[in-house]
């Protein structure tokens, strides 16, 4: 798993923030969900797939086996199971996402089948008539509606098909009005309105704010530095910001709460002192200034030692 991975996954699984992900996308900002009414459930979804698919042991189905990023249980007040609740990360564009998700619901479902037919099993309760003991679903039992909401961490517009039929070939409509479909559920800053964004409630929203405008230099400028909550944000979600958008961010190690807007002044200064000393290096060069005597004045001008200063040479020496 990749370091884009690891820090999104770890990030979501706070349930502040992942009750805020699904606060904003089902009830637009409104807090209807509660972090603690949201109980952790395992990841793994398994399946055991039709047919003769194993080559060693005729007539054995293999089991498949796939990892969700984050599930979690959402219990009522009155702590009533009310539904299941997935979540997907992307740092790249998917362009079999509704196949991917419908894969992951399916299984969640056919485990709820499962875990039906085995309570009765081993309830032995009242006698299934022939149908409910074919399917081992009794026509009484009920199923657990399961939500995935799928966040794209990058600053690029998603142009990834939403629904199946999106994916679907050239089909007449008459048919295809058949054919089943699925909707991805996304959350993608770049698709997404300032306002839509301010629907957040947790540090999500200075994260996908910051995605955002993460190509509008000037712009995310401007806006740390008039955003309060950059000022004392979050270590993780300033850390998924650094991650996701490459940004090289520098901030004190132990620290619960980064100030975004001294990290960035910082790593303007940098980039401006970075383009000076590429200028200054070029044209020691074109005045035909040996490579060596050119280390001696980048060493000189920007207090550098001779090993760094011998580095940055190298860099744009051509």
């Amino acid at each position: 798993m990749g370091k884009k991975d690891t820090i999104t996954k770890d990030y979501m699984r706070d349930p502040v923030v992942f009750a805020d992900a699904f606060n904003q996308f089902l009830y637009h900002g409104r807090q209807v969900i509660k972090p603690e009414n949201l109980v952790e459930r395992d990841t793994a979804e398994m399946i055991l797939p039709y047919g003769n698919l194993s080559q060693t042991e005729p007539g054995a189905s293999v089991p498949e086996q796939k990892y969700r990023d984050e599930m979690k249980l959402l219990m009522t007040d009155g702590n009533v199971a009310y539904c299941i609740l997935g979540e997907e990360n992307q740092s790249g564009i998917h362009y079999a996402m509704p196949v991917k998700n419908l894969a992951y619901d399916s299984m969640q479902l056919t485990r709820q089948v499962s875990d039906a037919a085995r309570s009765h099993k081993k309830e032995k309760a009242a006698k299934p008539t022939a149908e409910e003991y074919l399917s081992g679903f009794y026509k009484t039992d009920r199923l657990l509606p399961v939500i995935t909401l799928t966040i794209y961490w990058g600053s690029e517009v998603w142009d990834a098909p939403l629904t199946l039929k999106e994916m679907y070939a050239d089909v007449d409509e008459e048919i295809l009005q058949y054919a089943p479909d699925y909707r991805v559920n996304l959350i993608a800053p770049g698709r997404m309105s300032e306002e839509e964004i301010r629907q957040f409630q947790s540090s999500l929203r200075e994260v996908m704010l910051y995605l955002k405008y993460a190509a509008e230099k000037e712009k995310l400028y401007q806006l740390t530095q008039e955003e309060p909550a950059f000022r004392h944000l979050d270590r993780q979600a300033a850390e998924v910001i650094n991650v996701m958008t490459n940004s090289n961010l520098q901030y004190p190690e132990g620290e619960e709460a980064v100030d975004m807007c001294m990290a960035i002044q910082q790593m303007r200064e940098e980039s401006k002192a970075q383009g000076e000393m590429k200028g200054t290096i070029q044209t020691c060069q074109e005045f035909g200034i040996s490579f060596q005597e050119t280390i001696s004045r980048i060493a000189t001008k920007f207090l550098l030692p001779s090993e760094k200063a011998e580095e940055e040479v190298k860099k744009y020496w051509q």
